[in-house]
């Protein structure tokens, strides 16, 4: 077992003169006279550890088997390095071939691999630059989000993947069953869901919010970090089917407190990140996105810009610009209004609130107008909306006049919803954000199946 000190990453800061023992895959070799290099990582460093062998060290035949994706455990001791890039490098006394890789058949030679040939090598494509960069960057993103929420005092707490309610009200929804469903269809019968697992109709989540909400109106503040779902058939570069969300809920709190957490949140995860991964992201910056640091740079550099939808539709109706979806009241704003406000307008992040209420969920407050809704949407330079939250309807009788106003809403799965609200229900607001549509922002990433290891989407469910 690879334990503290002995990871790569370790090794490279070690003094010249330690012994060690160094273990992990081989990404090259190249052979010298009378000497070979051997390039070896075991994911923790964007940086190899140069191995050096010294011929008779390791039988030839050892050698040989020393190819590009072979793990290796190799003794020695750590000196200077004369190369750049390394501080020190290992000399080798003793070198073991843990597992061959037939270079006929292995598939990460050493060369530029697209990432559309990748996805399909879920198996193997954490082991290159590329993938090895963004998945210890998605590891620090959720050690600081966990450490953000943990330092204000939030209670971390699960709710269920399996749900008999739907959050977002759309319909979008994997359902789940044990019942024999093509026993059903071949009998010609609807199947009975009061004879199913839970006596009901069951989903997966497409969210922890209302849950949430339950455990927020008896801790005060809290979140959900885990797996939500949506049975959309839609293949863009910015959806999944399973994908990981964040979502605080905080009890006594109006929409400019929920406003306030959410770029206090933004700012802390992105400049834990920058802090903690800077050599990741200037491969990343290199070979993805020129401008990474100059984006990131925007979110830490000042306050965020705050408008109402109202005005925001105001400002691009004055704009000028030939949209492809024109702007008017009563219309979601579209990626190219976020990035043109966010890009061009104020250059920097901008949270957009008070939405029409017919576009946005039942659970968001009412305002006294009747028209609109105290909800907020964080939009970002290049991505465009990135958290969307809002304060939730704690107005028993409000909130029941939404829900009988939603098509398709069964009134009686939200009875709980709606007795929160009569026993110590208080104004209390939350957010959600989505892990992986932030991981593009941090990695220049331009597809969130490259942000996720395995990623679920119509017609693909591999590994």
């Amino acid at each position: 077992m690879i334990g503290p000190g002995s990871y790569v990453c370790d090794l490279l800061r070690g003094a010249p003169g330690t012994s060690v023992t160094a273990r992990g895959w081989v990404k090259t070799r190249r052979d010298g006279k009378n000497v070979h290099f051997i390039q070896l990582n075991d994911g923790s460093s964007p940086v190899d550890l140069q191995v050096v062998v010294d011929e008779g060290v390791v039988a030839p035949e050892a050698i040989a088997r020393i190819t590009t994706g072979a793990a290796l455990s190799v003794e020695g001791d750590l000196v200077a390095s004369p190369g750049k890039g390394q501080a020190v490098e290992l000399k080798a006394r003793a070198l073991v071939v843990l597992g061959a890789a037939n270079p006929e058949e292995y598939p990460l030679q050493k060369k530029k691999h697209n990432l559309e040939t990748l996805r399909p090598l879920g198996h193997l494509r954490a082991r290159t630059n590329t993938f090895g960069a963004v998945f210890r960057v998605r590891n620090v993103l959720a050690r600081a989000i966990h450490k953000f929420f943990q330092d204000q005092g939030f209670l971390y707490v699960h709710t269920p993947v399996i749900s008999s309610s739907d959050a977002e009200g759309a319909g979008s929804m994997f359902q789940v069953t044990a019942l024999d469903l093509e026993e059903a269809a071949h009998a010609r019968k609807a199947p009975d869901f009061t004879q199913d697992f839970f006596g009901r109709r069951t989903y997966l989540t497409v969210s922890g919010q209302l849950e949430a909400e339950i455990l927020a109106l008896a801790f005060a503040n809290v979140y959900t970090f885990g797996p939500t779902f949506r049975a959309e058939n839609s293949n863009t570069p910015r959806h999944l089917a399973e994908f990981y969300m964040i979502e605080p809920e905080m009890a006594f709190c109006d929409l400019k407190g929920d406003q306030d957490l959410a770029e206090a949140f933004l700012k802390s995860v992105i400049g834990q990140v920058m802090d903690e991964c800077r050599p990741d992201l200037e491969f990343l910056s290199k070979w993805y996105d020129s401008e990474l640091f100059q984006t990131l740079e925007t979110v830490l550099a000042g306050p965020f810009e705050r408008i109402s939808y109202t005005e925001a539709v105001g400002l691009l109706q004055k704009s000028g610009r030939n949209w492809e979806f024109p702007a008017h009241w009563g219309a979601d704003l579209q990626s190219e209004h976020e990035r043109y406000l966010t890009e061009e307008l104020f250059q920097k992040p901008v949270i957009v609130t008070d939405y029409p209420r017919e576009i946005k969920a039942f659970y968001m407050r009412s305002n006294d107008d009747g028209k609109t809704v105290a909800a907020m949407d964080v939009l970002v330079p290049r991505i465009g909306e990135i958290i969307g939250g809002s304060q939730r309807e704690e107005r028993h009788d409000v909130l029941l006049s939404r829900i009988r106003d939603h098509a398709g809403m069964n009134e009686e799965a939200y009875w709980w919803y709606l007795e929160l609200r009569k026993f110590g229900g208080v104004e209390h607001a939350g957010f959600g954000m989505g892990f992986e549509r932030m991981m593009m922002y941090l990695t220049g990433m331009k597809n969130i199946r490259d942000v996720i290891p395995f990623p679920r989407t119509p017609g693909n469910a591999e590994f």
